[in-house]
C-alpha cells in the first residue's frame, strides 16, 4: 500500500512538472508573438498616410493611469501569493479579488480610449500605425481579459476546493502569466507611448 502511494504521488509530481514546463513554452510562444507585433509597429510607426500619429492621439495622463492600475495589480497577486504560501485561503480570495478589480479598471480604460480614438476618425482601418497600434495593445487587452476570466475561476476553484496542491499549482500559473503581461505592459508605455508623444 505504501509503495502504491509513493509511486502515485511520484506520477502526480511528474505530471505537474511536465505542465510546468509546457506552460513556461506557452509564455515563450507569447512572447515571440509580442516580439513580431512589436517589430511590426516599428516598421509601420511612421506609416501615419496624413491622418493623425500619436502626438495627437495619446493622452499621457490616461495611459500613465492605466500603467498604474496594472501595476498594482501586479503587487495585489503577489499578496495573494504570499496568502497561497501562508495557507490563508480567506487573504488570497480577497487580493484576488482587489487584482480583479485593478485589472477591469485597466481593460475599461483602455476601451475608453480606443471607442475615443474610432471616435475621432482614428481607427485601426484609417493608417498602418493605427493598425499596427490597435493590434498590439488590442492583443495585450485580450490577454488581460483572459487574465481576468482565469482569476474568477481560479477564485471559485480556491473557495470551492481549498488551497489544494492542484490549485496552488494552478494559482503559480496565473501569477506567471499575470506578471508576463505586466512586463509587455511596461514595454508598451515604452515604446509605443512614450516614443509616441516625442
Amino acid at each position: 500500500m505504501t509503495d502504491y502511494v509513493s509511486s502515485n504521488s511520484s506520477e502526480d509530481s511528474r505530471q505537474w512538472d511536465e505542465r510546468g514546463f509546457a506552460f513556461w513554452i506557452y509564455l515563450m510562444s507569447d512572447a515571440v508573438i509580442f516580439a513580431l507585433l512589436f517589430a511590426t509597429f516599428a516598421v509601420m510607426a511612421s506609416n501615419t498616410n496624413g491622418g493623425p500619429g500619436g502626438k495627437q492621439l495619446f493622452e499621457l495622463r490616461h495611459t500613465f493611469i492605466e500603467t498604474m492600475l496594472l501595476l498594482t495589480s501586479s503587487m495585489t497577486f503577489g499578496f495573494a501569493s504570499v496568502s497561497v504560501s501562508a495557507r490563508n485561503k480567506a487573504a488570497t480570495l480577497a487580493w484576488l479579488a482587489v487584482t480583479f478589480a485593478l485589472g477591469l479598471g485597466f481593460i475599461g480604460m483602455e476601451i475608453s480610449e480606443f471607442h475615443g480614438m474610432i471616435a475621432q476618425g482614428a481607427g485601426p482601418d484609417r493608417s498602418g500605425f493605427l493598425s499596427a497600434f490597435f493590434t498590439l495593445v488590442g492583443t495585450h487587452g485580450l490577454h488581460v481579459g483572459s487574465g481576468l476570466v482565469w482569476i474568477i475561476m481560479l477564485g471559485v476553484e480556491t473557495a470551492v476546493c481549498g488551497l489544494t496542491p492542484r490549485v496552488v499549482s494552478h494559482l503559480y500559473r496565473l501569477g506567471l502569466f499575470w506578471h508576463f503581461l505586466d512586463i509587455i505592459w511596461i514595454a508598451i508605455f515604452s515604446f509605443v507611448y512614450l516614443r509616441g508623444i516625442v
